[in-house]
């Protein structure tokens, strides 16, 4: 029609059409391409701010460029960027150092990988390989990655859709039921992989007595405890590690997402009761290498002498107060600990969190009716505030018959 107008796609819709163009599509793609990140915010391909509390699922934990990091990162590029983990390097043996200090107390060997999942796949081996058994015992609502081991462990089958059978001799128990946990364990598998504070499966946490006696029934039944600390790790509740909170240190622990500021790494690391593993057992050709190691180093710098596990105890106390603050009859439940936050309601929040970020706040959800919030530890407590306004904005245009 002459005269008529058509609007060019926005920067977003253009970044977004061409990554679909040449990928899989196995994640479905949002309308926000991310361009630009500093602090606890983020930028779009079109120039709008957010405030992200989503920190790439907890990646961010040290916030966006953070310039101690890119610092390191940037000269350790200048200087040796890969070396195998045959080749001793002086950056590897500075971090796996700093690292085990930073471990619960007798935790002290540790290997190096890429990912949470391939932590998660590493435990399980050495699990095997230190017991001669095979079993692997694990709860219902637990997300342990997506590759072939880790997603046996995993449960929402939604996940495990189409690609099954998967790893034979994994069991799940009920989260949180000790009765059917120690019938378990008394058969006898080689380890028991548990999350202190279930992400994915909806932010729902053990009891400390439920951990504790845990611990006793894998020691009483000489089975390994595995404690998944990909997404809880690293001052992510308040703590260090989230067992610290009740006293419970595992034979191996599971690390990722926040461990170095941002680049891809992952990490098992085992106590005294893993037995060492014959060499060439396991290996990773990207694993530890002296780029990451460098990030990571810096990242443990930043934790230190910014006190961001202090920091994500107190912000967090304060801000599950203020969201419960927020009363509406669509709100079943707040809960959480530190900045590891969720909120469940009554309705799918699918459409809660485009109408967040049309208010300038990124979130995600932890199943179809939790929205869950994973911001920068960095993150200040007026961005906070305004996450909080931009929920109670979202509340009201859902009473007002807006959103659907």
């Amino acid at each position: 029609m002459a005269g008529t107008t058509i609007e060019a796609p926005s920067g977003n819709t253009r970044l977004r059409e061409r990554e679909e163009r040449h990928s899989f599509g196995f994640a479905k793609k949002r309308d926000i391409a991310l361009v630009r990140g500093q602090g606890a915010r983020v930028w779009d391909a079109d120039g709008r701010a957010y405030v992200d509390c989503t920190a790439g699922h907890g990646v961010a934990a040290v916030g966006h460029a953070h310039p101690r990091i890119a610092a390191a990162v940037a000269q350790q590029a200048a200087t040796l960027i890969t070396c195998q983990d045959a080749m001793p390097n002086d950056v590897r043996a500075r971090f796996v150092e700093r690292l085990v200090e930073f471990l619960p107390p007798g935790l002290e060997r540790v290997f190096l990988c890429n990912s949470g999942t391939e932590a998660v796949e590493a435990a399980i081996k050495l699990a095997r390989l230190s017991t001669g058994r095979t079993g692997v015992v694990a709860a219902t609502g637990a997300f342990h990655g997506r590759t072939l081991g880790a997603l046996s462990a995993t449960w929402r089958p939604e996940f495990r859709a189409g690609v099954e059978p998967l790893v034979p001799e994994f069991r799940h128990v009920p989260f949180g039921d000790l009765a059917p946990l120690e019938e378990a364990l008394g058969d006898g598998p080689a380890a028991l992989i548990l999350e202190v504070v279930q992400g994915e499966g909806g932010v729902h946490a053990l009891s400390g007595d439920y951990l504790v006696a845990a611990r006793e029934l894998c020691d009483r039944h000489e089975v390994l405890l595995v404690l998944d600390e990909v997404q809880t790790g690293f001052g992510r509740t308040g703590h260090r590690f989230a067992c610290e909170a009740h006293g419970v240190t595992p034979d191996l622990i599971c690390l990722g997402k926040a461990i170095a500021g941002g680049l891809p790494m992952g990490a098992v690391a085992a106590g005294s009761r893993v037995a060492p593993p014959r060499a060439g057992s396991h290996g990773s050709t990207f694993g530890g290498n002296p780029l990451a190691c460098a990030a990571g180093l810096a990242t443990l710098d930043v934790f230190e002498d910014e006190r961001l596990v202090e920091r994500a105890a107190e912000l967090g106390a304060w801000w599950m107060q203020r969201l419960r603050a927020i009363e509406h009859r669509a709100i079943a439940e707040v809960r959480g600990a530190g900045l590891m936050v969720a909120v469940e309601f009554r309705m799918r929040v699918a459409p809660l969190i485009d109408a967040l970020a049309d208010r300038g706040v990124l979130a995600l959800s932890a199943g179809p009716r939790v929205l869950r919030f994973l911001p920068p530890l960095v993150v200040e407590r007026g961005e906070l505030e305004q996450v909080a306004q931009a929920l109670e904005s979202v509340l009201a245009a859902l009473d007002a018959g807006e959103l659907r």
